[in-house]
Formats: structure tokens, C-alpha cells, sequence
């Protein structure tokens, strides 16, 4: 599946081939049927985006869904956006500080900052200054 994955990304970013979009989620695809994690949020990217397929919003939760469980910083933060606007899902406040919760003590920096604004604000946690410089810091 890694090899597939791969194929993937030089696709995706036309590295040693021609870039094709289509291509790149043909191969993304069966990485990931084949359980490769990194191969589900290379999807989620391509449909939050509608790169190489249509834009599918639901589509996107449900990969960058398989591939945050595997741990993936980056699907966590993506979900945490996508539960703080409402894209793709209802818009559920608690579950955003959950995702980017994750993303954030897995190093992700986007998730850090979005976690200090929403401690900052008191915006679906409560207000608390300490946390809010932990997180911006």
C-alpha cells in the first residue's frame, strides 16, 4: 500500500511523471482500501478540495475520519476545521477542541493556534488565559 501511496504523491505533485489528478486518486484509493493511513488523508485532502474528483465535503469527513484514528496530526486538525465551520458535518464546537486537541499535542501548529484563540475567546471551552499561552506558545 505504500507504494501506491507514493505513486500517489508523484502524481499529485507530477514529480518523475506527468501531474495527473486522476491518477494520483486512483492510486491514493487503493492505498487506502489496502489500510494505508497516510493514503486516507491524502484522499480527504483531494475531496475537501475537489482535486482529481468532485468536491464532496462528506467524503473528505470520512477519510480524514479513518486517518485521524490512526493518528494523523494533520487529519486531526483538518476535522477540527471542518466541525468548527460546519463543512461537511454539523458544526459541533466540542468536537473541534477534540480534533485539534489531538493535532495540537501531536505538535501541529495551525491546531495550537486555533486551541489558544478558542481559550483566548472562552469559545466552546472556558475562558482560561494559562491555556491560551500554553497553546500560543
Amino acid at each position: 500500500p505504500g507504494a501506491n501511496n507514493s505513486l500517489g504523491i508523484m502524481y499529485y505533485n507530477g514529480e518523475g511523471v506527468p501531474k495527473n489528478m486522476k491518477l494520483a486518486v486512483k492510486y491514493f484509493t487503493v492505498a487506502a482500501e489496502a489500510g494505508y493511513p497516510g493514503a486516507n488523508f491524502n484522499l480527504g485532502h483531494m475531496y475537501y478540495n475537489g482535486e482529481g474528483v468532485q468536491k464532496n465535503l462528506e467524503l473528505a469527513v470520512k477519510y480524514y475520519t479513518v486517518a485521524a484514528e490512526a493518528g494523523d496530526p494533520g487529519a486531526n486538525f483538518n476535522l477540527g476545521l471542518m466541525y468548527y465551520k460546519g463543512e461537511g458535518v454539523p458544526k459541533n464546537m466540542k468536537l473541534a477542541v477534540k480534533y485539534f486537541t489531538v493535532a495540537a499535542e501531536a505538535g501541529q501548529p495551525e491546531a495550537n493556534f486555533n486551541l489558544g484563540l478558542m481559550y483566548y475567546k472562552g469559545e466552546a471551552v472556558p475562558k482560561n488565559m494559562k491555556l491560551a499561552v500554553k497553546y500560543f506558545t
